[in-house]
């Protein structure tokens, strides 16, 4: 896989625009079109930030030009839960957000409704006079269906719903022809990670359908950025003249490694050779305990083991050191950490992160020449 070493995210943001508006110039062959770009990244490298990048980029010129979805776009929706009365229960919009401005009047209800009817069982109301969505559930009893309203939906359903809707309003922009239709200023789509909370199976669902809205597009270009294994597996499948790469942070820069082939199959090799780097550099942060235990859970799943706990073997007769390493993994992988300004290991953690890491490398054995680092001396 080839590499892309960028300063910042900012030119990151400067190469992306580039090959989606120019496309990639090849020697003695034709310009290569780019419209789609989909990176894989592990929470923590930089992904959101990335998309909010993009889109300030696109305002640089006094206008806008790209859609996105992102955690921010999950924080224009919080819930009112009627502390004093525990009844009238609603998700309020933050009205004051271009990401709402002009949808009265454009039906998005109607345009929400049968996308979100493909992943749950609820309602839901609009009301624009005070910006808010009530949901309500029909069941079916002994003597009829009864409609229970204003129900507190789940985390998971919640974050269904604020997707559909971004769906909704990404449809509008797809459908725009000329100027002066609604959503026409959108030449960009940037999605990161659009299946929080979400199943396997709503993960596979959510990935064919935005892969078939982008496949009658050509007037937008989309940016799909995602940390889900599966997802961004399907999404590679489904557009498969897409641009492929993951997304890697390092000490000092960003890194884009090109994935080449039909499938993004090398994602986990990746994951690997990240965790040997920064083993081998002694710049080990925090977020890199739940990197590990991602790969301890592929390789858990595909021995047919039921934890991943079991992919732990001290090297020593003890079961206690194993169980003790599962505990730190657990312990670290949950922590509250921030992703934004990650938190160095200490001397100790990273003492046993690395323990983990060669019990894992001597028992599960890779092509050396895929996950080769330079040879470095261990920094504490």
């Amino acid at each position: 896989m080839s590499e892309l070493v960028f300063t910042n995210l900012d030119d990151v943001t400067n190469h992306l625009r580039n090959i989606l508006i120019n496309g990639i110039t090849r020697a003695r062959k034709p310009t290569r079109v780019v419209n789609q770009v989909l990176i894989f990244a592990y929470n923590g490298t930089g992904k959101t930030r990335l998309s909010m990048s993009f889109k300030d980029e696109g305002k640089k010129e006094g206008g806008r030009d790209t859609l996105y979805f992102n955690a921010f776009t999950e924080d224009l929706f919080v819930w009112n839960n009627d502390l004093p009365n525990d009844k009238e229960r609603s998700l309020l919009l933050n009205k004051d957000s271009q990401f709402f401005i002009g949808l009265d009047g454009l039906d998005i209800e109607n345009k929400i409704r049968p996308i979100l009817h493909q992943y749950c069982d609820f309602d839901f109301t609009i009301d624009y006079s005070n910006w808010s969505v009530t949901f309500n559930r029909t069941i079916q009893t002994e003597t009829g269906k009864i409609e229970i309203p204003s129900i507190k939906v789940s985390r998971g359903e919640e974050n269904t719903f604020i997707w559909c809707f971004f769906l909704a309003i990404a449809q509008i922009a797809s459908d725009a022809k000329e100027d002066g239709d609604p959503y026409f200023w959108v030449k960009f789509i940037y999605v990161d990670d659009p299946i929080s909370s979400l199943d396997d199976n709503n993960a596979i669902a959510i990935a064919s359908n935005l892969a078939q809205l982008i496949k009658k597009q050509d007037r937008i270009k989309f940016v799909i950025s995602s940390h889900h294994s599966l997802f961004f597996n399907i999404m590679c499948n489904e557009l498969d003249k897409s641009k492929r790469y993951v997304l890697n942070r390092e000490a000092n820069s960003y890194v884009l490694e090109e994935i080449e082939g039909d499938t993004a199959r090398f994602y986990h090799v990746t994951m690997l050779k990240e965790l040997k780097q920064v083993a081998l550099s002694g710049d080990i942060y925090l977020y890199h305990f739940n990197i590990l235990r991602i790969l301890l859970e592929k390789t858990a799943a595909f021995h047919g083991f039921k934890d991943f706990a079991d992919c732990i073997k001290s090297g020593e007769d003890t079961n206690s050191i194993a169980k003790h390493l599962v505990r730190l993994i657990q312990a670290k992988n949950h922590g509250n950490y921030s992703l934004f300004e990650p938190e160095q290991m200490t001397k100790e953690d990273k003492k046993s992160f690395r323990k983990i890491l060669k019990s894992f490398e001597t028992h599960y054995r890779f092509n050396p020449e895929l996950i080769s680092t330079p040879a470095a001396e261990t920094t504490p």
